[in-house]
């Protein structure tokens, strides 16, 4: 027998970016506790709005499942004295597990025997023990904030007014913080009222008759699908941003959407700005036309039906008014501030204690830009974009429309630059310096932005390593995983023939003559190593197996450029499963004799068999082919050149004892395949991957 199970925690209103969270969580940990007493159940359903967290369980077990389990003891020479009575161990062991000596039995486990108990526990009836569960489940939840009130000890991530708690039609008795559960529930807060939820089944209908659409997918499509209605109606494109979207989602019960314009002067603003302000102040979606040019309107979604729609529009286009009034003013006044100024104020701000001021920063990128530029062998043109680009890539932090939304940074570093009358690539330059800003997010289009952004990133993360600032677990305040992997972004897309150790050591310079290192350098370039490899295994993982990558990170990585192609053609020729598959036990048996070798070079003239010969012909006239396609990134052409090394490498080990009782002979065939194998792993460690 089975009874659907309904937990609904009333709150006020929660912050919308706690709501999902919470309510996986919920879930899972009511869930867990099913599990952990042995409690059968059905499908799960979750719900959420501002006010409420829910979860509908169907086809909970009435009762607990009758358990029986057998407790392994202490073996029978323990368990059994010299007169073959029941020891203190034994009789220990049973008091312990709750069953008389004579309920046990005897077993043989891997030769030794051992006494072993039969416990046996039926179940109760899940009513007299779910609403202990589900309070304690209250208790256990987490939330990034709480709150306590009144004079409660009980902390949650709002005060809780109404608990619904229905194991079938029964109301389970719960208490906390003087809300006694019931099967009342309360619906939209102006449009509804509190309503009786008869059984589970019925808690979403209940609560759409009260105006609350209880599904968040629901929700969500009816958003969408609003707004879809209106951009077509109106021949619009209607940008709907996930994270927005999601916000909205958890600040509405029952949504309408709607939309109301703007004065069409504040388009002379930069549209990142109009988007930006509407965005992050008011939640509104942007109004843009086909060509992607902002429209002076705007959509927003009201927690309520379609009555009076025009006068919420016009409320909501009066307050819009105001925020792009100060908009329109932080603009104006930015413009009035010369870079040079600018520049000046960035040594007040600190970019962190023991690495100096922002500043101070902007010298070190310079440097660092300087020297990345001077590897790359750039035209002087580019040479002086890089520098300029450098030394104003922060300049706009100080600015009040940044002040205002720091996630501008960049964009309006560009427009004032632009107007100040700096070099188009110097403009380009200041906003990409920041990209990629996120993972999926673009690299710098241009050569330019893209040495500048990799100068500010290694900076970053060499000053922090050389502090010791060294991300451990989920802690990563300078967001160093995320500037490792656009370094290693940036390297890729712009196939720069710069190594990672070139990159580390024009930053690791820079700050050693500021002294700014207080750990050695070779332990610093030790640790960005590591840091490193797992972004390179990060970076591969998302389109070869593991074992390829773990192939071709053995080889080595420092060249950036040339690790996906490697990887690439290497899966390729694994999942050519039985071609590659004797290529592969040729190369892994050059690999295994190799590791006995000495230094020692390889001398022709001491070969005796004609296998010997064969391999190192084969091997020493196409070697030079294979090395120059490896450094020019030909992935394919490189392994192929090594594949046709098989054939000889097979007729060598068929003709030819490696291990010769001659010591010279037997240390030349090793060192033949130790040049062989070398060259191997310069492709990868082909060892490490699986058949």
């Amino acid at each position: 027998m089975s009874k659907d199970l309904l937990f609904e925690i009333g709150l006020e209103e929660v912050p919308a970016r706690f709501m999902r969270a919470a309510i996986a969580q919920l879930q899972e940990r009511i869930v867990k506790w099913l599990d952990s007493s042995r409690i059968a159940y059905g499908e799960v359903q979750t719900y959420a709005t501002p006010r409420r967290l829910a979860i509908l369980i169907h086809n909970v077990a009435e009762k607990q499942e009758d358990v029986e389990e057998e407790v392994k003891g202490p073996s029978r020479k323990i368990a059994l004295d010299d007169s073959g009575n029941w020891s203190k161990a034994a009789l220990g062991f049973a008091r312990s597990q709750g069953v008389e000596p004579d309920q046990f039995s005897f077993k043989e486990l891997n030769g030794v025997e051992y006494i072993y108990a039969t416990k046996s526990s039926k179940g109760v009836d899940t009513a007299s023990v779910i609403g202990e569960g589900l309070l304690s489940v209250l208790h256990a939840m987490t939330f990034p904030k709480f709150m306590r009130w009144a004079s409660y000890d009980f902390k949650f991530v709002r005060p809780i007014r109404w608990i619904v708690a229905l194991f079938g039609t029964e109301v389970i008795d719960l208490e906390v913080t003087g809300v006694k559960a019931g099967n009342v529930t309360r619906g939209h807060r102006f449009l509804g009222n509190e309503t009786v939820v008869s059984e589970p089944s019925a808690y979403v209908d209940v609560l759409r008759a009260q105006h609350v659409i209880a599904d968040v997918t629901e929700r969500e499509q009816m958003i969408v699908s609003q707004i879809q209605a209106l951009a077509a109606e109106k021949n619009w494109n209607i940008a709907i941003k996930e994270d927005l979207l999601e916000e909205v989602v958890f600040l509405v019960e029952t949504p309408t959407v709607l939309f109301g314009t703007f004065d069409s002067s504040f388009l002379n603003i930069p549209q990142e700005v109009l988007i930006t302000s509407m965005r992050e102040h008011q939640r509104y979606f942007p109004v843009l036309n086909q060509e992607g040019q902002l429209l002076p309107y705007f959509v927003t979604v009201r927690n309520g039906g379609s009555d009076s729609l025009d006068v919420i529009a016009k409320g909501n286009e009066k307050v819009l008014r105001a925020r792009l009034s100060d908009a329109k003013f932080f603009y104006e006044e930015d413009q009035k501030l010369q870079i040079k100024d600018a520049l000046s104020k960035l040594e007040s701000i600190v970019f962190q204690e023991e690495l100096g001021t922002v500043g101070d920063k902007v010298r070190r990128i310079r440097k660092i830009a300087d020297s990345l530029a001077a590897k790359l062998q750039v035209s002087g043109d580019v040479a002086e974009s890089v520098s300029r680009s450098a030394d104003i890539c922060k300049f706009d932090l100080v600015t009040l429309m940044v002040g205002e939304f720091p996630e501008l940074q960049g964009v309006m570093g560009e427009d004032y630059a632009r107007k100040a009358g700096e070099k188009e690539q110097v403009s380009k330059a200041v906003f990409e310096h920041y990209q990629p800003r996120f993972a999926g997010d673009q690299s710098p289009a241009s050569l330019v932005g893209a040495i500048v952004s990799a100068a500010d990133k290694i900076d970053t993360i060499v000053g922090c390593f050389s502090i010791n600032i060294i991300p451990t677990g989920s802690q990563d305040p300078y967001a160093l995983r995320r500037q490792a992997a656009g370094i290693v972004q940036i390297l890729l897309d712009h196939q720069l023939p710069l190594t990672l150790s070139d990159v580390f050591g024009a930053a690791l310079e820079v700050h050693a003559q500021m002294n700014l290192l207080k750990r050695a350098d070779a332990e610093v370039r030790k640790d960005l190593q590591d840091f490193f490899a797992l972004r390179v295994k990060k970076l591969l993982s998302e389109t070869v197996r593991y074992d390829v990558v773990d192939a071709i990170i053995a080889s080595g990585f420092d060249d950036i450029s040339a690790i996906v192609p490697k990887g690439e053609a290497l899966m390729k020729a694994v999942l050519a499963a039985d071609e590659f598959k004797t290529t592969l036990e040729s190369f892994n048996r050059v690999g295994n004799l190799a590791a006995k070798a000495s230094n020692a070079s390889v001398h022709p003239e001491l070969f005796i068999e004609d296998g010997e010969r064969q391999l190192f012909d084969a091997w020493n006239q196409t070697n030079g082919n294979y090395r120059d396609a490896l450094s020019k990134h030909n992935a394919v052409e490189s392994l192929a050149i090594a594949s046709s090394w098989k054939g000889a490498i097979t007729l060598f080990f068929d003709s030819v004892m490696v291990m010769a009782e001659d010591e010279a002979v037997r240390a030349n065939r090793l060192a033949l395949l130790a040049a062989i194998d070398q060259d191997l792993k310069g492709f990868a460690d082909f060892s490490k991957l699986v058949g």
